[in-house]
């Protein structure tokens, strides 16, 4: 199966900017433009093919058509689900105080899977902060008792942000990413999520935006995040450019790649790679890509060649 190259879906959710159509190009037409969903087969937002054999076919679809094992990898078998979910998002305005379920949770009462995710900030601005886990260790009814009182920003982390830092947010950690941040989202395939807080705001219909403290209270990891905000691993070069990992776990790989000249990868049996182009301009596989652009590789692909001036993130399973 050839290289696919994907067509995002985008939201236009309240609290969003412009930055990905201004900055990144797409050709989108609402208003905010706050997520890019990059890589996606959840049924709130389905990936589609640009160009090819496959033109306009759903990612999804294609897979079923081929088989989860062919397309996805050998380690697809693990998941009952396509795994992850992946989205450029530019928080024009705070996004509300939220917390997401595990799989078990989620599994029994959303009927989807939870949801751990990474934040790779890719730009933000001098007052950028971010909210990341608790100050220090409270119990559920403390935590219950700060919303109730209008206390809750006095127990969280609120931390500063700046371009290169990773969060890593196991499901169950509060967390929110605040005003002036753009932000590389890999997570989970849910879209579970539990607002805490949303700083009175009214939606689209007049209303204010509903909050799930009950739900909220019963997934909370009420406790400090027990990961460091920066990546997993140190920048290191390689022939052709540089490599640094993000992150690594049972869920999803992120590796971020600096291209120079040229880079040789491989997808293996084991599972699809996918290409998010952050910055520059180059060519996979002598297909042109440029600042923005997103790429299935599918399982035993085997080697391909990205080449050209560009930064990248690549995830796999």
């Amino acid at each position: 199966m050839e290289i696919l190259k994907l067509s995002p879906v985008f939201k236009d959710y309240i609290w969003g900017g412009t930055r990905l159509r201004d900055d990144f190009g797409y050709d989108c037409n609402i208003d905010p433009v706050a997520e890019g969903w990059m890589l996606s087969c959840h049924k709130d937002g389905k990936s589609t093919i640009d160009g090819g054999e496959f033109n306009g076919e759903a990612l999804e679809d294609i897979i079923e058509k081929y088989g989860k094992i062919n397309v996805v990898g050998t380690r697809a078998a693990d998941f009952p689900y396509f795994p992850v979910l992946i989205k450029l998002i530019d928080a024009k305005d705070n996004l509300s105080i939220q917390v997401h379920p595990d799989n078990d949770y989620a599994q029994r009462v959303e009927h989807e899977f939870g949801k751990t995710e990474i934040w790779y900030v890719l730009d933000a601005t001098d007052d950028a902060k971010l909210i990341y886990g608790f100050k220090e260790k409270i119990s559920s009814e403390e935590f219950k008792a700060a919303i109730e009182n209008n206390t809750l920003m006095d127990v969280l982390n609120v931390v500063n942000v700046k371009k290169g830092d990773l969060f890593f947010i196991e499901a169950g950690t509060v967390h929110a990413i605040g005003k002036g941040a753009l932000i590389a989202e890999i997570q989970q395939n849910s879209n579970s999520t539990y607002r805490v807080y949303d700083y009175g705001r009214v939606g689209k219909d007049g209303k204010p935006r509903e909050l799930h403290i009950k739900k909220a209270v019963d997934v909370s990891k009420t406790e400090p995040a027990k990961y460091e905000i920066k990546p997993f691993g140190e920048e290191t070069k390689t022939n052709g450019g540089t490599a640094q990992l993000l992150t690594k776990c049972d869920l999803f790989t992120v590796n971020r790649y600096v291209i120079k000249s040229k880079m040789i990868f491989e997808a293996d049996e084991k599972s699809f790679d996918h290409v998010l182009v952050l910055n520059g301009n180059g060519a996979i596989d002598n297909q042109p890509f440029k600042k923005g652009d997103s790429f299935f590789i599918p399982a035993n692909f085997g080697k391909y060649e990205i080449s050209g001036d560009a930064e990248i993130l690549i995830t796999n399973i």
